[in-house]
Formats: structure tokens, C-alpha cells, sequence
């Protein structure tokens, strides 16, 4: 009986573990990219069109044969999308076109924490890491009351919950504790 209990255990961790996976993969996919991303640009057999580039503040980057390309609020799939269109036909019969995020934007931490300050994101981070990568709670943290916003709307707040998941240019505001 106790070895069916660790293989239960086993096998529920295993899928615990796969469904946390698969959901920052699929958050991988969906992302929308915005000023500050990093994104890598692969066209297989073409050096002169492979490029890793930062998002600028504009929403675009400059891309080799098609110029300024505005790809903020996109995804890397639909970026991939515009580049093998832009590049099929004139310069290329049949591009591979990979696009990949490099590098994330951050997130930002404020307040209660030992370690204040921006982070780079990464897919499925939660509340409770992102406090963790930021040295833990100060003593007089209010564990209870961390709040949220996000870079582009800074008038909208609300409470979150450790196993909460943020996005990059969010910002966590841990307050202070009145005991």
C-alpha cells in the first residue's frame, strides 16, 4: 500500500509539474510584445537577415530589405507572419522565418521587499516568486496587501494573491504593515 501512495504522489507532482509547463508555454505564444522586448529573427541560410533587436519605444524595429516594421501588441507568430511576407517574392522564393523573445521585458517590485527594483520577467512568474527574486519580505511587509498595477494604466490597482501570475511592466507595490 505505501509504495501505490508514493506512486500517486509521484504521478500527481508529474502533472502538476507538465500543467504548469504547458500553461507558460501557452503564455509563451500568446504574448504580445511591447517596447523593451528583445526578439531574435532567424531566416535559415540568410546571416544578413538574422538579427536580434530590441523593441524601441516607438513599437517597431528596423529590419533588414523591409525597413521599419511596427510590431508592438503582436506576437512572435504574427511577426513571423509579416516578415515572410515582406521577404517572399522580391528577395527570397521561400523564407524560414523563426521569431523567438530573446529577452522579456521587466517587471517592477516597490515597497516591502529587501531588494526593490525591476526584474526580467519570465513566463509563468507569480506573485510569490517575483517577491522571492526580490529578497523576500521585509519585516514590516503587509503579506495581505500587495497590490497591482500595470505601466500603462497607472490608475488602475487591485489586490493580488501569491500564486496570482503578472506580466511584464506590471508593478507589484508591497505595503506596509501597521503591526
Amino acid at each position: 500500500m505505501k509504495g501505490h501512495n508514493t506512486l500517486y504522489r509521484t504521478l500527481f507532482f508529474m502533472f502538476i509539474l507538465l500543467t504548469g509547463q504547458a500553461n507558460a508555454h501557452k503564455q509563451h505564444h500568446s504574448y504580445k510584445l511591447g517596447a523593451g522586448d528583445k526578439i531574435a529573427i532567424e531566416v535559415y541560410g540568410e546571416k544578413d537577415l538574422s538579427v536580434t533587436v530590441i523593441i524601441d519605444t516607438s513599437g517597431s524595429i528596423d529590419y533588414p530589405y523591409l525597413g521599419e516594421i511596427n510590431v508592438v501588441g503582436l506576437t512572435p507568430a504574427e511577426i513571423k507572419q509579416k516578415i515572410y511576407t515582406g521577404l517572399k517574392g522580391p528577395y527570397l522564393i521561400s523564407p524560414k522565418v523563426m521569431v523567438s523573445i530573446a529577452a522579456f521585458r521587466q517587471f517592477y517590485i516597490k515597497g516591502e521587499v529587501k531588494r526593490p527594483g525591476g526584474y526580467p520577467f519570465r513566463p509563468g512568474l507569480t506573485v510569490d516568486k517575483a517577491v522571492a527574486l526580490a529578497g523576500g519580505f521585509t519585516e514590516r511587509a503587509a503579506k495581505q496587501s500587495i497590490m497591482l498595477s500595470n505601466n500603462s494604466d497607472l490608475s488602475q490597482s487591485y489586490r493580488v494573491e501569491p500564486d496570482d501570475h503578472i506580466a511584464p511592466d506590471d508593478i507589484l507595490n508591497i505595503e506596509q504593515s501597521f503591526f
